[in-house]
């Protein structure tokens, strides 16, 4: 038997929106020490990977592990029908092939559930090594979110170049260029409001803004955003959802000689 109760329910909501776009099928790992979905996009350029630690929920039971293949956008679709201040509760047999949802309101006057038909989806679990980065930048997620944003309206890559003094976001298009820097500003009261970037050496990659757009839909969830980069290895973008777990996507670096072919086919 698997239960889970999230009196915080919009939390849900918002994890599924936030990979809803990317992977459209994926399974739901359930263990006694918590939720977690790992799952590539359907291009296999991006990876995202999700833990919901099983002392997050309100209550949380896990008798053996369960994998739960679900499609995300009807999980999305059911998930709308409540409310963002509703207790959500997540039930399923071990042997069933359904999960129940039920939404309760906070004055318990109004309860209903879903039930969605679970799918068998073959998955591989990718072994992410831990892994020393060579620069690690914290910044505002919704400065992150706009400065991926505002790119996109001029270019389709963003160049990323982590310095001492700060990381810049650069990118080119057909009718013109944009520069962004953010300077590091630990000076802030607020923590959610600094930019903190601990560099062991210069890093400078280039990434594809449609993914990092996709990611920053995760901004909802966290007020920091924190920027894993390492020469030639995928950047980690890593939202930490409140005493809950956390939501990390992987996104592979462009190589220059890919993009002149591009430029060329």
């Amino acid at each position: 038997m698997f239960e889970a109760r999230l009196t915080q329910g919009r939390l849900l909501k918002q994890v599924l929106e936030a990979i809803k776009d990317l992977v459209t099928d994926a399974n739901f790992d359930c263990a006694a020490t918590g939720f977690s979905l790992q799952a590539m996009d359907s291009s296999h350029v991006s990876l995202v990977s999700l833990m919901l630690r099983s002392d997050g929920f309100d209550h949380f039971r896990c008798d053996r592990s369960l994998s739960m293949g679900m499609n995300l956008n009807n999980v999305a679709k059911m998930l709308k029908c409540a409310g963002n201040d509703d207790i959500i509760t997540m039930k399923a047999e071990d042997s069933g092939d359904t999960v129940t949802f039920m939404f309760e309101s906070q004055n318990q006057e109004r309860i209903s559930d879903f039930e969605l038909k679970l799918m068998d989806i073959d998955s591989e679990q990718l072994g992410i090594p831990d892994t020393e980065y060579a620069a690690t930048v914290r910044m505002p997620s919704g400065e992150f979110q706009r400065i991926c944003k505002d790119l996109s309206s001029i270019g389709d890559t963003v160049n990323i170049s982590v310095t001492k003094d700060g990381v810049k976001f650069s990118t080119t298009g057909d009718i013109g260029s944009a520069n962004i820097t953010c300077r590091q500003n630990t000076a802030v009261d607020k923590q959610e409001e600094q930019t903190v970037i601990d560099l062991n050496e210069p890093v400078q990659l280039t990434f594809a803004l449609r993914y990092l757009n996709s990611f920053a839909k995760a901004t909802p969830l966290s007020t920091s955003v924190i920027l894993s980069m390492s020469k030639e290895l995928p950047v980690v973008v890593e939202y930490r959802i409140a005493e809950i777990g956390h939501i990390k996507y992987y996104l592979a670096p462009k190589i220059e000689d890919e993009e002149m072919e591009d430029n060329e086919g």
